[in-house]
Order: C-alpha cells, then structure tokens, then sequence
C-alpha cells in the first residue's frame, strides 16, 4: 500500500470532494477505485477494510483510513496545510467546520424530495448569506491578508473555496454581497495546483445529476 493514495468512493462528489479537493491543492496524485454496485461495497465491508463499515476510505501511508474529517486532518498535517501552531490549527478547526456545515446542505439538496427543493433552497441561501460568509467577510476585511489564517495557505481556503463554488452553483449571484469572498475566490482559484484541479479532464467531479442519484442508492441502501 505504498505510492499514490487510493480513493474508495462512488465516482461523484459526496463526502470525497472535499477529500480530492485537498489532494488535488497539495499537488498529490492520487487513484481511485469507484464502487459501482452494493456487491463493491459489501466486499470491502466483508475484508475488513472499513472500520465503521462506511465509505470514504482512503488508502494512504500504509493505512485505510476512515471518517472524512480524520482523513482531511491527516493529509492537512501532512502536507503542511495546517497552520503553525495549536492556535493557527483550532481557527483553522472553527472555519473548517462551519464550512462542512454548511457544505452538508449543499450537498444535500439534490437529495431532497421535490416539493421541498424551493424550502431547502432557501434555507441554503439564508445560511450562507447570513451566518457563514459575513464571518469569512470579516476575517479577510480585519486582518487584511490573502488566506483565512496566518497569511499562509492552508486547508480552510481550500474548503472555503470548495463550498464558494458549489454554492455558486446552486445561486450563481449568492456572493454579490461579499466582494472580499469574491477576490479570495478568484485569488485561490489561481494557485497552480487549484487552477489545474479546476480544469476540464481533472479528477473534480460535476455536481450530483436527478438521473443519477437512483444508482449512487443503490450502492449505499
């Protein structure tokens, strides 16, 4: 289990995008091995390579590691995208989580019966624009500097981005009110290895489609 690491997941975004997204801006090739059937997933289930029986799993330095936010803190600390010190690494903590909240109901939405999208959207664009992004407007506004924290990369721009651009996705102008996210959106989009993940042919994956949200159940029910 040396070499690239190796990605077990259904081939679309789900829990593993934000997991590619920050191998990708590490500069870190890695493979994926997509499960295409419940059969893929109950063999894994049945060999014992997943702990709690679920999926993301990352094969990595020797491990098959687990859980989402354990596998992003372990490549964030790997590869140097995790502050200086404890204080850089609990803000860091604090933005990241508030992000994976909200990325939770983004992610989501493609999910939710259709009489209950327009609500669900809703409640997406009332969030975002009301409790996350005045905080990371604010953060960017008082210190000045280009990224969230300790004026140095780290994986909360990478996940911040994440999530700017799916948001985006369901309300193209839903960063009109916050010009300091839109620079550090267009900022983050520039570094070369964000820029190269962003490009056609990379391993990012396209937004969840209706048609293909019967088989990804499949898989998991």
């Amino acid at each position: 289990m040396s070499g690239k690491p190796k990605l077990h997941y259904f081939n679309g975004r789900g829990r593993m995008e934000s997991i590619r997204w920050l191998l990708a801006a590490a500069g870190v090739e890695f493979e994926e091995c997509f499960l295409e059937t419940k059969d893929d997933l109950t063999k894994l289930q049945k060999d014992g390579s997943l702990l709690f029986q679920q999926v993301p799993m990352v094969e990595i330095d020797g491990m098959k590691m687990v859980q989402t936010r354990a596998i992003l803190s372990y490549i964030a600390a790997k590869y140097n995208l995790y502050g200086k010190d404890l204080k850089e690494r609990a803000l860091i903590d604090m933005y990241v989580e508030a992000i994976i909240d909200l990325n939770e109901l983004l992610m989501t939405h493609i999910l939710q019966p259709a009489d209950k999208k327009e609500q669900h959207l809703a409640t997406i664009v009332d969030k975002a624009t009301n409790r996350y992004f005045p905080v990371y407007e604010k953060v960017l506004k008082d210190h000045g500097q280009d990224f969230l924290v300790g004026n140095q990369f780290s994986r909360a721009d990478v996940q911040l981005l994440e999530t700017l651009l799916m948001a985006e996705e369901c309300k193209p102008d839903i960063l009109a009110k916050f010009p300091l996210l839109q620079s550090f959106k267009a900022r983050i989009s520039n570094i070369p290895t964000i820029k190269k993940f962003l490009q056609p042919g990379s391993q990012r994956k396209p937004p969840l489609q209706e048609k293909d949200v019967p088989k990804v159940m499949k898989i998991f029910h």
